[in-house]
C-alpha cells in the first residue's frame, strides 16, 4: 500500500455495539476497523487486534493492519470517541509508515 493510500485512510468514525458497558473484544473491534477501511479504501484488508476495548471515551487499542496483496503491515490505533448506552463511536487511524 503505497504512503499515499494509507494517508487517505486517515479518519473514520464507526459504531460498534458492545453489551452495556463491557468492553469490545479484539475480533469486534478487528472486524468493524476492516469493514471501515475496506469501506473508504476498496481494499481488502486483514485487521488483527491483540486486546479488547474498554467502552471508555479516550481508550484505545493498537492493531495491525494487513492490506490485501501488500507485503508491508500497518499499525492502526482504534480509540473510543464517544459511549452512548451500548454503542460506541470509534476513531481509526492508520499510520503513515509501514511496521519495521
Amino acid at each position: 500500500m503505497s504512503r499515499c493510500a494509507v494517508a487517505a485512510l486517515g479518519v473514520a468514525a464507526l459504531l460498534l455495539t458492545a453489551c452495556g458497558t463491557d468492553p469490545a473484544t479484539a475480533a469486534e473491534v478487528a472486524a468493524e476497523a476492516e469493514r471501515v477501511l475496506e469501506e473508504r479504501t476498496g481494499v481488502p484488508s486483514e485487521v488483527t487486534c491483540p486486546d479488547e476495548l474498554p467502552a471508555e471515551v479516550g481508550a484505545d487499542v493498537r492493531c495491525r493492519l494487513a492490506p490485501e496483496g501488500d507485503t508491508q503491515a500497518y499499525g492502526v490505533t482504534v480509540t473510543v470517541t464517544r459511549v452512548d448506552g451500548d454503542a460506541l463511536d470509534l476513531d481509526v487511524r492508520v499510520d503513515e509508515q509501514p511496521e519495521g
